[in-house]
């Protein structure tokens, strides 16, 4: 194939092309509030205009985009089990479990604190962000709801937890990613997340406990035990529920193929369906396909059940993931527009040149971080153009490569959910069914992962560069270890 030279993009031009592209992502999404497949398009077409108006070939374009669907595989294969996971933990009555006994068991005043505790377990036994608020996170959302408790602060902790979890679960594909790409040991780059993630953990529980304790919720309130008297007259309960999450934790820990691990669950609750709530395997089958409808165990006599506990049980199937899979498409085909216009590189470029501290090398890769990941929805590709731009100005400021890790994580990965426009806010808030602007407040690590790690740079000269690895600059290139073993690699998403 033959390739037109590209024209390198000045930086006056990229600058307006970043400018037009957020303006249009904030009027057409936040302002006015259009489809956000159909703003990405648009941003995309434009994207792509550009690159063509600068020598880029458009077989080129479209081979740049057709890589960049290939590396989507995974994350679309992870998002049909989810919506598979649901929809048959549902009917097995393995989620409706989960509930029960949390109304039973659970203050409401520690909902929030359980919700980030129980997330952030799931996911670092997991790996996965995503899998870990599909399944004990649309949990906890049900109980949130049975007990009338904010849903956008509840929704919050969840995506708070499952981040904390992912982040520094050596099982996590963005994990071990931010230690390939930089070539740092992943063990000794999760225990550098550490001095970020720690704090903000912590401070995330303390808001989150006082949230609680201003909660004037019952735990045996009419309400409450309304629901739990109606799930218990739907499902028979067992604790044999509990397989299809064992199957989860125990094939995450023995690093089994999520894909496998995944399917394996549902195949159990399947199993348990017919076995424990004595349902067909075809109704079974249509809960795994198209989600999971009361009147599959209520024989259509559904006029009993509270409005909100029907809201909450009809959800999951492999239909309810066709929106996020499509947005995936229209994510992936901006960010490869994007990539293809060289715009993003020769501003961030550009900057780099009025960089001449460590602290401020710091600040910078973190603010390129959130930059791209808000721009491409797409963490690998933060990492690597953050890599490309960021390890010889580290080097030259005698930073350690695990600073440049941890800075990939904390402003190119967390951000990610807070966004409405990218894959991970667009399955979030499908998932646990509160907008994203909504829960996005309250997703307190997400954003204080950045807090810390900014904290750390600004007061590095005053605090002996506490919390940040110093090598000599000349021998800053060769400071990283040789890489982690290639077997560590997991097929993990989010």
């Amino acid at each position: 194939m033959t390739h037109t030279r590209q024209q390198q993009p000045g930086f006056v031009a990229s600058l307006c092309l970043l400018l037009l592209i957020a303006l249009t992502i904030i009027v057409g999404i936040v302002i006015a509030g259009y489809p956000t497949e159909i703003v990405l398009i648009a941003v995309g077409v434009i994207s792509t205009i550009f690159s063509i108006a600068h020598g880029r070939a458009w077989e080129e374009i479209m081979t740049i985009m057709a890589d960049k669907i290939r590396t989507a595989t995974i994350a679309i294969l992870v998002l049909y089990s989810i919506g598979l996971i649901i929809g048959t933990w549902l009917v097995a009555g393995a989620i409706p479990y989960f509930i029960y006994y949390g109304l039973e068991l659970i203050d409401p005043r520690y909902l929030y604190v359980m919700a980030f505790i129980a997330t952030a377990i799931v996911s670092t036994c997991t790996g996965t962000s995503w899998g870990s608020a599909g399944t004990i996170g649309v949990a906890i959302m049900g109980i949130a709801g049975a007990m009338e408790i904010n849903l956008a602060i509840t929704a919050g902790a969840v995506i708070s937890g499952a981040y904390f979890g992912d982040k520094l679960s050596p099982l996590s594909d963005t994990t071990i990613m931010a230690a390939m790409v930089t070539k740092v040991d992943l063990y000794r780059h999760i225990r550098n997340l550490m001095f970020t993630s720690v704090p903000a953990c912590a401070v995330a529980l303390v808001v989150y406990w006082l949230l609680g304790l201003n909660m004037h919720g019952d735990a045996q309130s009419p309400a409450i035990a309304e629901t739990a008297n109606q799930l218990d007259q739907l499902f028979s309960f067992n604790p044999l529920l509990l397989l299809p999450a064992i199957i989860i934790l125990g094939g995450s820990i023995l690093k089994k193929p999520t894909l496998i691990v995944l399917f394996a669950s549902a195949l159990s609750a399947m199993a348990l369906a017919i076995w424990i709530q004595h349902i067909p395997l075809r109704v079974i089958a249509d809960a795994a396909v198209s989600g999971f409808k009361v009147d599959m165990v209520t024989q259509g006599q559904t006029g009993a059940l509270t409005e909100t506990l029907t809201t909450l049980l009809e959800r999951g199937g492999l239909y309810s993931m066709h929106g996020t899979v499509l947005f995936v498409f229209c994510a992936f085909f901006f960010a490869a527009a994007l990539e293809a216009s060289g715009a993003l590189h020769v501003v961030l470029g550009r900057t780099l040149e009025h960089v001449r501290s460590a602290g401020m090398t710091i600040l910078s890769s973190l603010l390129a971080g959130i930059c791209i990941i808000l721009a491409t929805g797409n963490s690998y590709v933060t990492f690597f153009l953050t890599r490309e731009m960021f390890a010889d100005q580290y080097a030259k400021m005698g930073l350690h490569p695990l600073n440049l890790s941890r800075s990939m994580e904390d402003g190119g990965m967390i951000p990610e959910a807070l966004a409405p426009w990218t894959v991970s806010g667009i399955y979030m808030a499908t998932t646990l069914g509160v907008a994203t602007l909504d829960y996005a407040p309250w997703a307190l690590f997400n954003y204080l992962g950045i807090v810390f790690s900014a904290t750390l740079a600004i007061l590095g000269p005053r605090t002996n560069w506490f919390g940040i690895r110093r090598v000599p600059p000349v021998d800053a290139a060769r400071a990283a270890p040789a890489g982690i073993d290639d077997r560590t690699v997991a097929s993990t998403t989010h």
